[in-house]
């Protein structure tokens, strides 16, 4: 996660503090308590309307490459859109140069057992795969993320469970995001019905608060946990399970330090919404 202290993500050197970190107005006391107690920071309208944009503009960019995402095409050449896709919606990719060791790439692809973080290659996509596509932009300074499965023609039985098990708990997690209620439940929600589906739910990786930086607090946890935060109005963050057909643990890739594969193999999906908490429930600000 970003700290006050980190270089700002806009490039001009400057810490974060002294650059794009937001004030907080004055007439705002539970922003502040939100701030000050979790460093979780609660969005203004004016900041709520940027977000919004930046987010359907990741929608619709994601849907174009979910739908030019065929057998034959390679990862590669959807990276290659997708940067074309970036410029034509004057967008940053917030994947590009991200992290240690950088990115290399606008989107990631994660094919079959790629739990997340997937390299667009040259390897072409088959009848029987399954892809994850994770695209995030940054609009006008502010950030979206989003991500969709893709089925290249006619997939197993297995590849199909593990699909529509992650969307459906994706959806189960949103229907308990409303003022009030706690981080925790999304766990709860996810891990109970992947279960029936006799499914794992991925534990290394979270879900994150964004929009005015690309990671922010809080984490989300997708598996059984105990963070009791509160949802309050103005909370922005991505909900992603990673569900696996088999065991929940993943591998980094020694070589690429991103690519993440499920340690026995078998398929996982994911699907991911940014959700802003409103006064009186959610808003998913990536559905088109």
């Amino acid at each position: 996660m970003i700290s006050r202290n980190d270089p700002c993500w806009c490039g001009s050197g400057q810490k974060w503090k002294k650059c794009h970190y937001p004030t907080i107005p004055s007439n705002e006391p539970l922003a502040k308590r939100y701030l000050d107690a979790y460093g979780i920071l609660l969005k203004t309208p004016e900041q709520i309307e940027k977000i919004r944009t930046a987010c359907r503009i990741t929608s619709d960019l994601l849907g174009k490459l979910c739908s030019a995402a065929k057998a034959g095409v390679t990862t590669l050449e959807l990276d290659e859109l997708s940067r074309t896709l970036h410029k034509k919606y004057n967008a940053i990719p917030a994947t590009l140069g991200y992290g240690s060791p950088p990115y290399p790439k606008t989107i990631c692809t994660s094919l079959n057992e790629v739990i997340c973080h997937g390299i667009p290659d040259n390897r072409p996509l088959q009848e029987g795969d399954i892809l994850n596509i994770d695209a995030s932009c940054i609009v006008d300074g502010y950030f979206g993320d989003t991500s969709r499965m893709v089925a290249i023609g006619s997939i197993s039985e297995e590849k199909q469970r593990v699909i529509d098990t992650s969307l459906t708990c994706l959806l189960k997690a949103i229907e308990v995001c409303s003022p009030g209620r706690y981080i925790s439940e999304i766990g709860q929600a996810i891990e109970d019905y992947a279960k029936t589906q006799h499914c794992s739910v991925v534990n290394q990786f979270v879900g994150h608060g964004i929009g005015i930086a690309f990671h922010e607090a809080p984490e989300i946890p997708h598996h059984y946990n105990r963070v009791n935060i509160p949802f309050a109005p103005g909370m922005i963050f991505t909900i992603e399970p990673m569900i696996n057909a088999g065991v929940r643990e993943g591998i980094i890739d020694p070589k690429d330090g991103w690519t993440v594969r499920t340690k026995d193999g078998k398929p996982s999906a994911q699907w991911e919404h940014t959700i802003l908490i409103t006064e009186s429930g959610h808003e998913i600000l990536t559905l088109l």
